[in-house]
């Protein structure tokens, strides 16, 4: 059974930094898209980051500021998150799929699921 654990939320100053991880159980990494998904106060859940062998997919508001990247060794994915905004408060879900869900990052691509962690970026 596919489980996906995060961690490493918390609370950040603006222009502070956090790290998540996201533990992954059953799967192989080298052949599934894995990503992270935010979900603000009022807000549908999006994805902002996405990984895959072949590429990498980043939402526009975090690109420059957010960093996804994979240890196969330890079959966990990283969301690095610097520079934050009061904006990326809320939730975030890691996700896993197959490869179309490497392209857009869509919710709609999503097989499995997080039970995610919550993140508040405020002074």
């Amino acid at each position: 059974q596919v489980q996906l654990v995060e961690s490493g939320g918390g609370s950040a100053q603006p222009g502070g930094s956090l790290r998540l991880s996201c533990s992954a159980s059953a799967l192989t990494l080298d052949y599934y898209t894995i990503g992270w998904f935010h979900k603000a106060p009022g807000k549908e859940r999006e994805g902002v980051a996405c990984i895959s062998v072949a590429r990498r997919y980043y939402l526009d508001s975090v690109k420059g500021r957010f960093t996804i990247s994979s240890d196969s060794a330890k079959n966990t994915v990283y969301l690095q998150m610097d520079n934050l905004r009061p904006e990326d408060t809320g939730t975030y879900y890691c996700a896993a799929g197959g490869d179309l869900l490497s392209y857009y990052c869509e919710l709609q691509k999503v097989d499995y699921w997080g039970q995610g962690t919550q993140v508040t970026v405020s002074s």
